[in-house]
């Protein structure tokens, strides 16, 4: 990426998890420049290198936040044009927000004033540096996020143990889907089963599940280079490493299982940035993809599980018969499906521009047999 700055050229290289364009038109920003201004020129397309305090760069975003929310859902709209309207006001948003950048020299150094000491934030996110590069401040706050949640961990309750989600990879807080695997009844067959697939593996969460329930052997999977190292981190922690493999970049690892587990995205829709993949899922790629080659992955008595939130339904992006009948056609049979309701904020919160849909959402573990 290349700009001027005090008539002498500079570049470094661009860098964006969410793979967003590198931008074309860069001007240096500074504490000097208005909320108003940085907002049009952003929405022209206009990129803002930011050289000045750090935390006027945070406040200069829920200035531009701001601006931006202004655009509100209008009245009467339906469910589903409401959802259309929401995702292309997200889009809009990452893109407006996405045009604060910021320089990283070599070693991941921030040269802003009163910035952190960022070195081992970036590590984590963006591996060794040899050169320097620029990053959307979004991104670098979303980065300093994931740190913390990272050291911290999530509590899952079903395992008596944290959950530490490393950046880019679905964090396990909704915490209602990880009860349903818990819970659910296992399969007979056998004796119970002795082998099991977690498709999508993310975290680990439910392959951690899966063997404190007994499994003798768990094969975890995902396409995601990130939640590979994740899943093997959390199952190292959990001492089970023993019992569960970690493996991608393919959904169903070789071989059978008496049991086969997967959550994927929810909604069919595309998503506007990386940590959206765990929730939006182009065309139901993912969920289809699991239907059909279910079967051909089952012992004899051996079960899927399903764990599918009927929220698209709710949307208007998915019909119950749209999925039935993709289960029809894949050569399954339904044997039971347990439901649960959400236990998030969100379906309490009558601002939000989907909250009908939220409302009404459930959660089911679909038992599926070949």
């Amino acid at each position: 990426m290349h700009w001027t700055e005090a008539d002498t050229d500079r570049s470094a290289r661009w860098h964006s998890e969410s793979a967003a364009p590198m931008p074309r038109h860069v001007v240096v920003a500074d504490d000097t420049m208005r909320a108003d201004t940085a907002y049009r020129l952003a929405c022209e397309g206009t990129a803002l290198l930011w050289q000045g305090d750090f935390q006027q760069a945070r406040q200069l975003l829920q200035a531009l936040r701001r601006r931006i929310d202004r655009i509100a859902t209008p009245p009467g709209a339906g469910i589903a044009e409401s959802f259309h309207l929401y995702r292309r006001a997200r889009g809009h948003r990452a893109r407006v927000l996405g045009k604060l950048i910021v320089e990283l020299s070599e070693g991941h150094t921030l040269a802003l004033r009163r910035a952190p000491d960022l070195r081992q934030v970036c590590a984590e996110t963006y591996g060794s540096s040899g050169e320097p590069m620029v990053v959307s401040f979004t991104e670098l706050l979303g980065a300093i996020g994931a740190q913390q949640w990272r050291a911290k961990g999530v509590d899952v309750p079903a395992l008596g143990a944290r959950i530490h989600p490393h950046y880019g990879v679905f964090s396990p807080v909704r915490g209602e889907y990880v009860d349903l695997v818990a819970r659910a009844p296992l399969p007979t067959g056998h004796g119970g089963p002795r082998a099991g697939f977690d498709l999508g593996t993310g975290t680990g969460v439910l392959a951690a599940v899966l063997a404190r329930r007994g499994i003798d052997r768990v094969v975890a999977t995902d396409i995601n280079p990130r939640a590979l190292v994740c899943a093997r981190d959390n199952i190292d922690r959990l001492d089970l490493a023993d019992r569960i493999e970690v493996i991608g970049p393919d959904l169903f690892p070789d071989g059978r299982a008496d049991l086969i587990v997967c959550n994927p995205p929810w909604l069919p829709a595309r998503p506007t940035a990386a940590v959206e993949q765990g929730v939006y899922d182009p065309d139901g790629a993912m969920l289809h993809a699991f239907l059909n080659g279910l079967a051909a992955h089952l012992d004899s008595g051996g079960e899927g599980w399903l764990i599918l939130s009927d929220l698209a339904e709710h949307l208007g992006l998915r019909t119950r018969e749209e999925l039935t009948d993709a289960i029809a056609s894949a050569g399954l049979r339904v044997l039971d499906r347990i439901d649960t309701r959400p236990r998030h904020t969100r379906p309490t919160d009558p601002t939000d521009p989907l909250h009908a849909a939220r409302a009404a959402e459930i959660t089911s573990l679909w038992r599926l047999s070949g």
